[in-house]
């Protein structure tokens, strides 16, 4: 069977998924953006806050599910602008561990939920 993981201390879905599944030993992630779960507010007022408060709701999930960005063996970014990708890569790798870091790819998308800049999902295991 699937565990459905639901923490308050990242945005609640806003269609129809979970922020994240647990099957067997591996936790899948869905898409974060950079919505604040205490005001639900998006936050964009740069591209760093708007990553970094992505990753602030990744690790809430991971969290939740007893786990950290140590546990996370892949990750998904999707971007609106290549151009962004340094700023973000920048908050991104400073919540890993480089010698450790999952595998992942960086896609730029044509539009993303909100018209946030950046999404990121990510696949972890115990």
């Amino acid at each position: 069977m699937k565990k459905i993981i639901f923490t308050e201390a990242a945005p609640a879905p806003i269609g129809p998924y979970n922020q994240a599944v647990l099957k067997n030993d591996t936790l899948y992630i869905s898409g974060q953006i950079a919505i604040n779960p205490v005001t639900n507010e998006l936050v964009n007022e740069s591209i760093i806050a708007e990553t970094k408060q992505v990753m602030e709701n990744l690790k809430a999930v991971l969290e939740t599910a007893g786990m950290t960005f140590e546990h996370v063996v892949k990750a998904t970014i999707f971007i609106m602008d290549m151009n962004d990708f340094a700023a973000i890569n920048g908050v991104y790798g400073s919540y890993l561990n480089e010698k450790t870091a999952p595998a992942r790819e960086t896609v730029q998308v044509a539009c993303l939920p909100k018209n946030v800049n950046v999404e990121i999902s990510m696949i972890a295991m115990l």
